[in-house]
């Protein structure tokens, strides 16, 4: 059987109990999680995630650049429109894990050969310390400002050989995140 064939057998089995159709394009939990792409991380399954209750953005490294702060502006933009609300609002969890393949992306040497052979820049999605690199990608929520400050964000870090998740850093607004940063 090959993989194409096991995924159509897997989602016949799946369809077959479905009842989720009547489901909103809104996740129930007004989540947004930002994840590595790693098959080890798989939020749905870290945090016991059912159909509809989060929105799932897998990247390299699960790194914040210029692209994902564009996809979440898109979705706050559509989260106000159908909800009707001036202001959007929705958590946004960061999750990065150890032992994450991206940190080969931080190796000056590997850098450079990528870009040489593929014209891609692989340093924006680099790990370099994931705790610290959550607190990175915190700062460049922050700057975006195309995002709306009632938007919250936290961080957390999965941990790949026990399972658990550990918190970086406590939901916060961005408007109280920035209020901080420019106080410092």
């Amino acid at each position: 059987m090959s993989n194409t064939e096991l995924l159509k057998a897997r989602n016949e089995s799946f369809a077959a109990s479905f009842s989720d159709g009547d489901l909103g394009p809104l996740p129930k939990l007004s989540m947004v999680i930002v994840a590595c792409i790693d098959a080890r991380v798989d939020p749905t399954t870290v945090f016991g995630l059912e159909l509809g209750d989060a929105v799932v953005m897998r990247y390299n490294g699960g790194r914040v650049t210029s692209a994902v702060v564009d996809e979440i502006t898109a979705l706050s933009f559509l989260v106000a429109h159908v909800t009707g609300q001036d202001a959007p609002v929705f958590h946004i969890t960061l999750m990065q894990h150890t032992k994450c393949g991206a940190q080969q992306f931080a190796v000056p040497n590997f850098q450079a050969h990528i870009k040489q052979q593929t014209g891609v820049d692989v340093s924006p999605s680099a790990i370099t310390d994931p705790e610290s690199d959550l607190l990175v990608d915190v700062d460049r929520l922050c700057g975006a400002q195309n995002l709306h400050g009632s938007l919250t964000v936290s961080a957390m870090l999965y941990d790949v050989e026990t399972g658990l998740v550990s918190e970086v850093m406590g939901p916060q607004s961005l408007a109280s995140l920035r209020s901080d940063r420019a106080d410092t």
